[in-house]
C-alpha cells in the first residue's frame, strides 16, 4: 500500500550542496555579469547595485527580528535577490527606487510566505513587477553605456552627469531597421548585425544586468558546470523562445525578427540561468522542469511579439511560478501500487 509523502519546503538539495553553498554559487556565477555592468555604466552601475543588495540585507535582517526568527542572512539569499532585482532595472533609476523595491521583493514576495523555501513568487520579480506598476517612466528609461557616453561618471568622480543620453531597447532598434522602407536591405542586414554585435558584448541600452549575453551565458556554464542548476529548465526556456520566435519571423520575417536576435536580447538569459532556475519556484520533477520552462519562454515571446510591453520576462516567470505547484501536482512519480493524480 502506498505511504503518503510530505515534502518539506524548497529549496529541494542533495547531499552534496547547502542552501548557502548553492546560493553562493549563484553569486560567483553572476560576478562577470556584474563586472561587465560596471564596465558599461561604472557609478550607475554600483549605486543600484549597492542600493538593492544592502537594502534587501537590511529588510530581511528586519523581518527576522520582528518575526523572533533565527538569523538567516548567511544563507545569502538576500543578496542573491538583491543582485538579481537590480540586474531587472535600469542603470539610472534613482537609489531610493532600488530601496522601495528591495522591500517589496523581501517583505512582501518572500517573508510574508514565511521565510526562503516557503514564498511562491520570485522575490526579485516580484520586486521588479512592483516597480513597473508604481514607477512605468523610470523603468523604462534605458541610459546608453559608457562606451557611448563619454559624460558618463567615472568611479572617483560624481554620480551627477551634466546630461543622461538614453536610446531604445536592442529589440526596439531592430524592429525599427526592419520596418523603414526607405533604407536599403544591405544597409539593414549591416545594422542588424551591429546591433547582435553590442548584445552579445553588452554595448547596450538595457537594464543593468541584461545587456552582456555573453557574460550570462559564461556565468550559467559555471552553474551548469557546478551542477548548481538543472540542465534542463535553461534549455527548455531559450529552446521554446527560440522556436517561437522563429515560427513567427518565418510567417513574417518584414516584421519579426531572427530567433538568435530574441535570444541576445532583454533579460531572456538572465532568465534561463538564474531566474527560471530559482530551486524554490520551479517544480520538482523533470517533466515538470520542461513544462515550466517551456511556459517561460512561450509566454516571454508572446508578450514581445503581440503584447504591448516590451519585455515579457518578468510576466512570464510570475505566471508560471503560480503555476508551479499544479505542475508538481501532475507531473509528480507515481509509486508502484499507488493511485495516480486525478
Amino acid at each position: 500500500m502506498a505511504q503518503n509523502l510530505i515534502v518539506s519546503p524548497s529549496p529541494h538539495i542533495n547531499k552534496h550542496h547547502s542552501t548557502k553553498s548553492i546560493m553562493l554559487d549563484v553569486v560567483i556565477g553572476l560576478v562577470p555579469a556584474v563586472i561587465a555592468s560596471l564596465v558599461f555604466f561604472r557609478m550607475k552601475a554600483v549605486i543600484v547595485l549597492a542600493s538593492c543588495v544592502v537594502s534587501c540585507i537590511v529588510f530581511e535582517a528586519v523581518c527576522n527580528l520582528l518575526r523572533k526568527k533565527p538569523n538567516s542572512l548567511g544563507d545569502l539569499s538576500a543578496v542573491v535577490t538583491g543582485i538579481i532585482l537590480a540586474f531587472s532595472l535600469p542603470p539610472s533609476i534613482p537609489f531610493w527606487v532600488c530601496i522601495i523595491g528591495s522591500g517589496f521583493a523581501i517583505i512582501i514576495g518572500k517573508m510574508v510566505f514565511g521565510g526562503l523555501g516557503a514564498n511562491i513568487f520570485n522575490p526579485a520579480m516580484a520586486g521588479r513587477c512592483f516597480l513597473t506598476a508604481c514607477f512605468g517612466g523610470m523603468m523604462v528609461a534605458w541610459t546608453v553605456p559608457a562606451t557611448w557616453d563619454p559624460n558618463m561618471p567615472q568611479f572617483r568622480t560624481s554620480s551627477v552627469a551634466p546630461m543622461v543620453i538614453t536610446q531604445a531597447t536592442p529589440l526596439g532598434l531592430i524592429k525599427d531597421a526592419l520596418k523603414n522602407k526607405t533604407v536599403p536591405q544591405d544597409e539593414k542586414i549591416a545594422e542588424i548585425k551591429g546591433i547582435f554585435k553590442n548584445m552579445l558584448l553588452g554595448s547596450t541600452a538595457g537594464s543593468l544586468g541584461e545587456t552582456s549575453a555573453v557574460a550570462l551565458l559564461i556565468g550559467g556554464i559555471y552553474l551548469l558546470i557546478k551542477r548548481t542548476i538543472d540542465w534542463i529548465i535553461p534549455t527548455a526556456v531559450l529552446l521554446a523562445a527560440f522556436i517561437s520566435a522563429f515560427i513567427a519571423c518565418e510567417l513574417d520575417p518584414h516584421h519579426y525578427v531572427a530567433p538568435w536576435l530574441h535570444l541576445a536580447s532583454g533579460g531572456l538569459m538572465l532568465c534561463a540561468f538564474f531566474i527560471a532556475t530559482d530551486p524554490v519556484t520551479a517544480p520538482l520533477t523533470k517533466k515538470g522542469m520542461w513544462i515550466f520552462g517551456a511556459g517561460v519562454g512561450v509566454m516571454t515571446m508572446l508578450i514581445r511579439l503581440v503584447g504591448e510591453y516590451p519585455e515579457g520576462v518578468m510576466f512570464a516567470v510570475l505566471l508560471m511560478n503560480a503555476l508551479s505547484p499544479l505542475i508538481d501536482r501532475f507531473t509528480k512519480l507515481t509509486p508502484a501500487g499507488g493511485k495516480p493524480n486525478v
